[in-house]
């Protein structure tokens, strides 16, 4: 567990909700797969009996056929055991075509939007809908709807599917995405995206979930006030979720559970996994 110096008695948890990335699994054995990754799957309980969570976010390709009704049934079924609300920010597998956008939106509604818990703000964006891009009526969205309340708020915590500071030839490159899939030559992350965030002076946590289908499951990497984290499964090697806890002076806490094994430790505290990159 990430603690930051604090204290990590129960006494001290506000709430807590869990990050999930890439939660269909591996792409190389989707017809094993009914709903959930298995070993994701195995951990549900965990979620359940843990009454401090009380939500939890996907962070994308949550189903492999998003055409397939039958996909979304199962994965819902499997939801319902959390016993959680879940959100979900869309990736590529799930409304890359029309269809598809639309069962997503029949299950979870709009692709992207904000909501509030306490004095915190979650911000879900979807990249999807222009390369990668948070354009158009999303980014005016984002630019007068959301940073003025993410500027009153204690924590901001912002998730979407693809790793959006990820470039083939910049800092970043190292660690790779799942999957380009869709990405333009060019995209407005660190031009538009990144400065409305880091303006506003206070903790943002940004999540991304294309990651862990093959080998590497997490990332972390901290940037001034602006945290970015990529968690993934499905590679049978690093699967893993994250369960934050925000403590009741604000702080933030993360606790990294790995999925390959009996041990949910085995894979250390999140910042185990930093990312070493230039300053920019």
């Amino acid at each position: 567990m990430c603690t930051n110096g604090l204290a990590q008695g129960t006494d001290s948890i506000s709430y807590k909700f869990f990050v999930a990335g890439h939660a269909y699994g591996s792409p190389h054995e989707p017809h094993e797969n009914k709903g959930l990754h298995p070993p994701f799957k195995e951990k549900l309980g965990l979620i359940k009996n843990d009454t401090d969570i009380l939500f939890g976010i996907l962070t994308g390709d949550v189903v492999y056929k998003a055409s397939l009704k039958q996909e979304w049934e199962e994965l819902e079924a499997d939801l319902l055991e959390t016993g959680k609300r879940i959100f979900v920010a869309p990736g590529n597998h799930d409304v890359a075509k029309k269809d598809q956008r639309a069962l997503f939106t029949k299950m979870f509604g709009a692709s992207y939007r904000s909501f509030q818990k306490g004095k915190d703000l979650f911000i879900i964006l979807d990249p999807n809908l222009d390369k990668w891009n948070i354009s158009g009526e999303q980014l005016k969205w984002l630019r007068e709807k959301v940073i003025p309340k993410a500027e009153k708020a204690k924590n901001v915590f912002v998730f979407f599917h693809q790793l959006l500071w990820w470039a083939k030839d910049n800092d970043y490159r190292k660690y790779r995405p799942n999957s380009p899939s869709g990405r333009a030559e060019e995209i407005n992350f660190f031009t538009e995206v990144f400065p409305l965030f880091k303006n506003l002076n206070k903790p943002v946590y940004m999540f991304a979930g294309d990651t862990g289908a093959f080998k590497k499951g997490i990332m972390y990497h901290k940037e001034g006030d602006i945290t970015f984290i990529a968690s993934g499964m499905g590679g049978r090697k690093e699967d893993n979720f994250i369960i934050t806890t925000i403590h009741k002076d604000s702080k933030v806490s993360f606790e990294l559970v790995a999925l390959n094994g009996d041990d949910k430790a085995a894979m250390g505290s999140l910042e185990e996994h930093a990312l070493q990159v230039k300053k920019k």
